[in-house]
C-alpha cells in the first residue's frame, strides 16, 4: 500500500483475495513511532501513523505537540529509519469537539475548526471528524442528525485548509458510534456490535447533509465508518471479535461501495480475530494502549534485570519514577481506575487501558529511562536472570545487551500481529 491509496481499500476488500486492510498506530511514544516505521521498512509496506484531539491539538495538547511538531516527529524518525516519505501516513483521530466538550457548542466547534486546520496543514491526510460527543449542556452522545451537521463544517474548513495551503485534500472517516478512547473503565461480559440499520442511516445522513451543505466532493472521499464490531477492552478483560454476531452489519458494505469499516479498540485482540475483521469488512484496525502496554512489560522486564544484576542500579527505579509521576499528577487515570488502593496501585501499572502511558515524557520519567538503558547498556545477562523476568527472549542470552533494542523488539511483535491479519499472514495466536 502506498501513500495515496487509502481511498483504495474499499475496492480491495471487494475485490482483493486474500482481503487487505492497515493497521492505524495510535501513539506519540518515540520508541513505538520507531518501531512502526522500523517494521515499515522490513515489510516493504507504509505505515498509518495517527494522532488524537487530546493527544496533539493546536493548542499543544497533552503531549504539548501541535500537528505540525508531530508531523516533524514522525518524519525525522522515518528519515533516521530510511523509509520514504511517501510510504507515511499521517492521521487524525477523534477530530471535533471534545477536548473543548466542556464549554458551549460553538466555542467547542471553533476550537475543533481549528483544529482540523492545523492538520490539514500539516500535511494529515486522512481525517476522522468525530462530532457525536455532546457539549455543555447536551446529552454525552449526539444523534446522527446534529453529528452529520457538525461532521460537515469541519468538513468544510479541512477542505478550505487543503486549499490555502495547496495540499491534498484529505480522505474522510465517519461514525456516530464511537469506543470510548483507550477502552472501557469497567469489566465488560459482552459488546453488541452496530445493528446494520443504524450503520446505514449513518451513512444516509451524513451523505444527505454533506451534500446540501456543497461537500460532494468531500463526501466522495468518505472512505470508511466507524462501527462497534462488538470488540473492546477493559482493565483486566478483553472481549474478543465473533463475526457471527456482526454479520449482518458486514452486509451493509454490500449495498454502500465506496466504504469499509474502521474498527477502534482493537487492541490485545491476537490474530485470528484481527484476520477475521479484516475479512469482514473492517480493514482499519486501530491500535494505541496495547503497544504502550508492551512497551511498558518490556522496561519493567529490564527495570529488574537490572535491580538484580547491576549493583548501584537499585530497587525497580523505573517503576517507582513512574508511580511518583501518577501519583503527583493524578488527572489522567483516577477517574479510570475504582477499588481499594492497592487494586488502584496494580492499575496504574498493569491495566489493559495503559494509562500510564499518559506519563511516559515526563522528565523524572525519561531520566529513569536512560538511566536503565545507560545501566544495561553493554551488559551480558545470564540466561537464568532471562529466565526470571524476560523469558520470551533468551536468545539474548550471552550477547552484549542493547536494552533500547529489546524495548523496541516488543512493540514490533505487536505491530507484526497486525501486519499478518492486514497482509493475510497465516502464523496464528
Amino acid at each position: 500500500m502506498t501513500g495515496s491509496s487509502l481511498g483504495a481499500l474499499a475496492g480491495q476488500f471487494r475485490q482483493g483475495r486474500p482481503k487487505r486492510g492497515i493497521a492505524a498506530i495510535c501513539s506519540a511514544h518515540p520508541l513505538v513511532l520507531r518501531a512502526a516505521i522500523a517494521h515499515a521498512v522490513r515489510a516493504g509496506t507504509a505505515v498509518l501513523i495517527e494522532a488524537t484531539c487530546n493527544q496533539v491539538n493546536h493548542r499543544g495538547g497533552y503531549t504539548g505537540m501541535l500537528p505540525a511538531d508531530f508531523a516533524a516527529l514522525v518524519h525525522a524518525i522515518a528519515a533516521d529509519e530510511d523509509l520514504p516519505r511517501e510510504r507515511i501516513l499521517l492521521g487524525g483521530d477523534h477530530l471535533g469537539p471534545n477536548p473543548w466538550r466542556k464549554q458551549d457548542e460553538e466555542s467547542a466547534m471553533r476550537e475543533a475548526e481549528a483544529m482540523v486546520t492545523a492538520y490539514v496543514a500539516a500535511g494529515f491526510t486522512k481525517i476522522h471528524l468525530d462530532a457525536s460527543m455532546g457539549c455543555a449542556g447536551e446529552p454525552d452522545g449526539l444523534d446522527d442528525e446534529t453529528t452529520a451537521h457538525r461532521a460537515a463544517r469541519l468538513a468544510a474548513a479541512a477542505e478550505k485548509a487543503a486549499r490555502k495551503h495547496g495540499v491534498t485534500p484529505p480522505v474522510y472517516i465517519i461514525g456516530t458510534e464511537v469506543p470510548p478512547p483507550g477502552g472501557a473503565d469497567h469489566v465488560l461480559s459482552a459488546i453488541e456490535p452496530t445493528g446494520a440499520a443504524a450503520a446505514k442511516k449513518t451513512i444516509d445522513v451524513h451523505r444527505r447533509v454533506f451534500e446540501a451543505a456543497g461537500l460532494t466532493d468531500a463526501f466522495a472521499r468518505v472512505i470508511a465508518l466507524v462501527v462497534q464490531p462488538g470488540v473492546e477492552f477493559g482493565n483486566g478483560n478483553v472481549i474478543l471479535y465473533d463475526r457471527a454476531k456482526a454479520a449482518s452489519l458486514s452486509e451493509v458494505l454490500a449495498r454502500e461501495p465506496q466504504f469499509v469499516f474502521e474498527a477502534h479498540s482493537t487492541d490485545y485482540q491476537g490474530r485470528r480475530p484481527l484476520r477475521a475483521l479484516v475479512e469482514d469488512g473492517f480493514s482499519i484496525l486501530k491500535v494505541g494502549p496495547e503497544l504502550t502496554f508492551a512497551l511498558r512489560e518490556a522496561l519493567y522486564a529490564l527495570d529488574l534485570i537490572a535491580s538484580d544484576l547491576v549493583e548501584g542500579y537499585g530497587e525497580r527505579p523505573l517503576y517507582h519514577a513512574l508511580e511518583t509521576a501518577m501519583m503527583s499528577e493524578p488527572a489522567d487515570w483516577n477517574r479510570h481506575y475504582g477499588g481499594p488502593p492497592a487494586e488502584q496501585r496494580l492499575q496504574r501499572h498493569y491495566s489493559y487501558s495503559d494509562r500510564s502511558r499518559y506519563y511516559w515524557a515526563k522528565p523524572p520519567v525519561q531520566a529513569a529511562v536512560e538511566r536503565l538503558f545507560q545501566a544495561l547498556s553493554g551488559q551480558v545477562v545470564p540466561v537464568t536472570l532471562l529466565r526470571q523476568h524476560l523469558p520470551s527472549r533468551l536468545d539474548l542470552a550471552g550477547q552484549r545487551l542493547d536494552p533500547a533494542a529489546v524495548a523496541q523488539e516488543a512493540v514490533e511483535r505487536v505491530v507484526e500481529d497486525y501486519h499478518a491479519a492486514c497482509h493475510g499472514g497465516d502464523k496464528q495466536q
